[in-house]
């Protein structure tokens, strides 16, 4: 995190706790919008004339979809298509930014810069560039406009207003994230933080959850490939780009094979250790010797419950109880607001 931001935060009211971390209080009563810092999130600034190229041959998404106006999620995978990390890809001028958990960050700029070879392509971590912060709540849209930025009405649009870009992303309620330099950023913090309580990173992640949206981090790094994780329904997958690192084990499920395990929202009583991603879940029903699912992301409620995003196997959701660990309290699972296509059901 960038001293300058974190020296501010600490001015509104934030403090570093043991790991390093900014932590704010937490909220004492419910409020009609939230203020977030997002540094948990680190960011690749990939600059070149061939930057579109050299990710559209690692990404599972279709890059020639980014645009200034246009975000999209995408998955990097290994060879045997399994997902190194999810990113939220967008583009500022002629820079494309690759946005995903800070843990993930050096591990990704690591497997890029392995097939930049002779492209014109630099890739850097742009993580102190620009400030991230996220505005979730129904208020978020006039308070936006209060401030003189068009909020976009529809998810994954990005609108840019001299300095500062919006993007708006899927949740129950209105969320957007806002990115810009340091100067314009401290501005719009002690603007909205007026009207908007100041929150911490597992609210974000919660409405991620609520959304039906996988975040990847090091505990579950080559764990599922992209269709466990529903990619291909939040249009991070396509299946008509052309080839990437991959890709042959990806369209193979889609095209030739039967999904076995996919994403589902869950909820779960921990009254001692919280949920972890990567945690193992376990039903008497599974058709499999192994675990059958894991835990993709967690974050606690307010009613003292953690919610949960879980890959689970299919054909044991219907008839099984699932408990996380062998011995741990049991799931209540359900689907995404996305739902699942009917051939998949």
């Amino acid at each position: 995190m960038m001293t300058e931001w974190r020296d501010f935060l600490i001015t509104q009211g934030a403090r570093v706790d043991a790991h390093g971390h900014i932590a704010f209080p937490e909220p004492q009563s419910s409020s009609e919008c939230h203020i977030f810092d997002l540094s948990q999130l680190g960011l690749i600034a990939v600059d070149g004339a061939d930057a579109k190229t050299l990710l559209q041959g690692q990404l599972t998404s279709d890059l020639r979809e980014i645009s200034e106006t246009y975000t999209q999620i995408g998955g990097l995978c290994n060879q045997k298509g399994r997902i190194l990390a999810l990113l939220r890809i967008f583009q500022l001028g002629d820079t494309v930014y690759l946005q995903t958990p800070v843990e993930r960050l050096a591990k990704v700029l690591e497997r890029l810069r392995i097939f930049v070879l002779r492209s014109k392509v630099s890739l850097e971590d742009a993580s102190d560039t620009l400030i991230r912060i996220g505005l979730a709540g129904d208020r978020a849209p006039d308070l936006l406009a209060d401030q003189g930025l068009t909020p976009p009405e529809q998810d994954n649009v990005l609108s840019v207003h001299g300095d500062l870009a919006v993007m708006r992303l899927s949740a129950p309620v209105p969320r957007f994230e806002i990115l810009g330099p340091l100067a314009a950023m401290t501005a719009l913090w002690t603007a909205l933080s007026r009207d908007a309580t100041p929150a911490n990173p597992p609210g974000w992640t919660l409405l991620d959850i609520q959304a039906g949206l996988p975040n990847v981090y090091d505990a579950t790094a080559e764990a599922f490939i992209p269709q466990m994780t529903n990619l291909h329904l939040i249009h991070g997958v396509s299946f008509h780009k052309g080839c990437y690192t991959g890709q042959e084990v990806v369209a193979r499920m889609q095209f030739l094979g039967k999904l076995k395990r996919r994403m589902y929202l869950a909820e779960v009583d921990a009254d001692i250790v919280a949920p972890q991603p990567g945690d193992e879940l376990f039903t008497s029903q599974s058709t499999s010797q192994q675990a059958s699912g894991r835990v993709v992301d967690a974050a606690p409620l307010p009613d003292g419950r953690y919610a949960l995003l879980v890959v689970a196997e299919i054909a044991a959701v219907d008839g099984g109880e699932f408990r996380l660990g062998e011995h741990g309290p049991a799931l209540s699972l359900r689907e995404p607001p996305y739902g699942f296509p009917a051939a998949e059901v």
